[in-house]
């Protein structure tokens, strides 16, 4: 399979960063390493669109963040998925279900079914 980097779609960056949070709490840098890794390099997080992200998802309450000491022992900040960002993360991996399976019955679809 070709590795090609793909822009996310409007609103996934949310989805994916509340998912990669509720595997464990990380800082932002390891968020979008995170990322990537998962998305097999399909995903390269631009962290000039990552932390307005988590700074949104930190207003509506979705995920809380503290100053700790990073592995290489600097100080960053971590971010965890609350309460609510996993309800949340849950309505979204939902609405994302129907989406793609709408896309993909569009896609699929002969001419002989129309």
């Amino acid at each position: 399979m070709p590795n090609h980097k793909s822009e996310l779609l409007l609103g996934t960056l949310d989805m994916l960063a509340l998912k990669t949070l509720a595997l464990e709490p990380m800082h932002g840098w390891g968020l979008s390493l995170r990322i990537e890794q998962i998305s097999q390099g399909v995903f390269q997080i631009n962290q000039g669109s990552l932390y307005p992200a988590l700074q949104r998802l930190k207003r509506k309450g979705l995920i809380t963040s503290e100053w700790r000491m990073s592995e290489n022992n600097r100080r960053a900040k971590y971010y965890e998925i609350t309460r609510a960002g996993k309800k949340q993360l849950k309505q979204e991996v939902e609405e994302w279900g129907r989406v793609t399976g709408a896309v993909n019955r569009i896609l699929t679809v002969s001419p002989l079914e129309v």
